[in-house]
């Protein structure tokens, strides 16, 4: 649904964001936000699209796949500003008992540790920025810990560990890293999960629907700009009144 607001107008010019996993959903609409704000965006993507300046095939669980974009990325642009890690995907929705075993470890796998080798790799060049910005995309469910929805729930708690973290140690550097952790919010990734959990969802938000890929985009944009300064290795919910601490 449409989210009628007064946005607030931020100016990227001359600043270099990577969306890893922008190419729809979630990650398209912050790709487009940075981009209308004036940032050069650079997607990294499963599959690239067309430009070949702005966006790279990668597979965030392949260190030699990052490299070889951010040496791209870094050739073409001179550096990067911000970082928003956003790929990933839910995964099925079944108890865990009934798991499949190397699904549970392939989620692990792009969720969490695609998170921790994309910032290993780039927060030295983030390091160099005046204004150097991490935000991760993790959920709701990494703070709750969402029924048959096991290995997505721990990846997404695992996330919001690594960012209170990573915030942490870059505190003393000018680096911001923080993490945002939205209730349902309307994508494609839903049609991964059987109807009546994402009824169940929905039922749990005070507001009663789904969030919207643009409010999660506005987040980004603040937690990006000069607005946020004094905001390290935080936690913000995007739930629609659901989470409570």
């Amino acid at each position: 649904m449409a989210i009628e607001s007064q946005q607030v107008r931020y100016d990227f010019t001359g600043r270099t964001a990577i969306v890893t996993g922008g190419s729809n959903g979630i990650g398209a609409a912050i790709a487009a936000a940075l981009s209308d704000s004036g940032a050069e965006v650079v997607v990294w993507d499963r599959v690239a699209r067309s430009d070949g300046r702005n966006a790279f095939a990668v597979d965030v669980t392949q260190p030699g796949s990052i490299t070889e974009a951010l040496d791209a990325t870094l050739a073409n642009h001179g550096g990067v500003d911000m970082l928003v890690n956003n790929a990933g995907y839910a995964g099925p929705t079944m108890p865990l008992e009934e798991y499949p075993a190397g699904e549970w470890r392939n989620l692990i796998d792009v969720n969490l540790i695609g998170v921790f080798n994309v910032c290993q790799a780039v927060v030295p060049h983030l390091r160099r920025s005046e204004q150097g910005r991490i935000v991760n995309i993790a959920s709701l469910a990494g703070k709750e810990g969402t029924p048959n929805a096991s290995a997505y729930s721990a990846a997404k708690a695992g996330v919001i560990a690594l960012t209170k973290s990573l915030g942490k140690e870059l505190a003393d550097s000018g680096v911001l890293a923080n993490v945002i952790a939205p209730a349902a919010v309307d994508t494609p990734l839903l049609q991964q999960m059987s109807v009546e959990h994402v009824e169940t969802m929905i039922r749990k938000s005070p507001l009663g629907r789904l969030g919207s890929v643009e409010e999660v985009a506005r987040l980004v944009l603040w937690l990006c700009s000069r607005d946020c300064s004094f905001s390290t290795g935080g936690v913000f919910d995007l739930s629609g009144g659901r989470a409570t601490y």
